[in-house]
Order: structure tokens, then sequence, then C-alpha cells
């Protein structure tokens, strides 16, 4: 069953109105021949690592030893969803991570090439506030919403708390991926892939 249901964080984030979040439940194969005509977004939650805890309140986004790393799981994962995105002729344009280890070394196994972009990030803490979640929707939105190169897909690999800051879904499991599609100043998430679910090209 397709779920039409509109996610606002409204009166929390009040600036969502301008962009608000879409959610649909398309199945994988859908998914895949829309990105394949290219203009939409992927949302990918990096691969899995060796532990999940909230390294954001400590950990400094551009040293690795401060932070959760890929596990060997999430390293074959990056590998797969590389391989899988590769054999269904799904085109690929720009590639934006985080600073986080993690993210960058998922978009480097998959696509083999990254810009990083401090925007990614989160913000140190746990428990958010409203003005750091808003802070994180703030910084996300736009890159979601710029204009796509035609004919490709625009790849983002981040983290569960910006993503939720955006769309209310918060993403899992880790490895995940998330298409998205701006149409009329909304942001539409037509529905995710997990990293086990990718059929066969």
């Amino acid at each position: 069953m397709t779920l039409r249901i509109v996610l606002t964080l409204t009166p929390l984030l009040p600036l969502l109105a301008s962009l608000p979040a879409l959610a649909q439940d398309a199945p994988p194969d859908a998914l895949i021949a829309a990105l394949q005509d290219g203009g939409h977004v992927i949302y990918i939650r990096h691969a899995q690592t060796e532990s999940d805890y909230a390294d954001q309140v400590t950990a400094d986004p551009l040293n690795c030893a401060t932070q959760r790393v890929l596990s060997r799981t999430g390293w074959q994962q990056a590998l797969h969803i590389g391989a899988m995105v590769e054999g269904h002729g799904i085109p690929v344009g720009d590639v934006v991570t985080s600073q986080y280890c993690r993210a960058w070394q998922t978009a480097g196994l998959a696509f083999g090439t990254y810009a990083e972009n401090a925007a990614l990030n989160f913000e140190p803490a746990e428990e958010y506030t409203d003005a750091q979640f808003e802070a994180m929707r703030s910084r996300v939105e736009p890159l979601i919403a710029a204009p796509i190169e035609a004919g490709t897909n625009r790849i983002i690999v981040g983290h569960d708390d910006p993503f939720e800051a955006v769309t209310g879904i918060y993403p899992e499991p880790q490895g995940v991926a998330y298409v998205l599609r701006v149409a009329d100043g909304t942001i539409e998430v037509l529905g995710e892939i997990a990293p086990d679910a990718w059929p066969q090209p």
C-alpha cells in the first residue's frame, strides 16, 4: 500500500512550510526505474559501523580516531551499494558526504569519489534542542533541493538525525538509501532501499 503522509515538524520548525516533506512507499524496482531517468537525490545513511552510539557529542569530525568507524560488514555494504547502482545503470552526478569518516568512506567505497560538506555534520549533542534540530534542517535541506545536473542523480551520504530533521523520518538500518524528489517546492520521499534489499541487475 502506498503511503502519502505530509510530514511537518511545526511549530517546532516553522520554516518547513517552505519545503514540506511528503512520504511514499514505492518498491525497490520502481525506485530504481525512477533513478535510471535521473533528477533525484539518493540520501544514504552511512554503512554499518562497529558500534552504534552518539559519538557526535565528543567526536572531532576531522579525526577518525575519535569516531565510530565502519565495520567489516559496513565495508561490504558500501561496495555492494556501489555495485548495485552501477549494475542498474543509475547515473551518478555529485556525491556529497559529511566530514565524518564513516560517511566519506562509504561514499568512496561505493562510488569512488566524493566531496565533504560540513553542512551534513551533526550538531554536537545527543538530545537536541529545537534550535539544534532546526540548524541541521536548514543546512541539509538546501543540499537536497539544489538543482541537479541533467540526466544524473545527486548522492548524499550522511547520518540519521540530519535526515530526520528534514523529513521527519528516522532512517534505519545503517546503509539504507532513501530516494527523494523535489517538485513544486515539496521534498518527496519516494521510498527506501535497505542495504540488503537491492534487487539484482
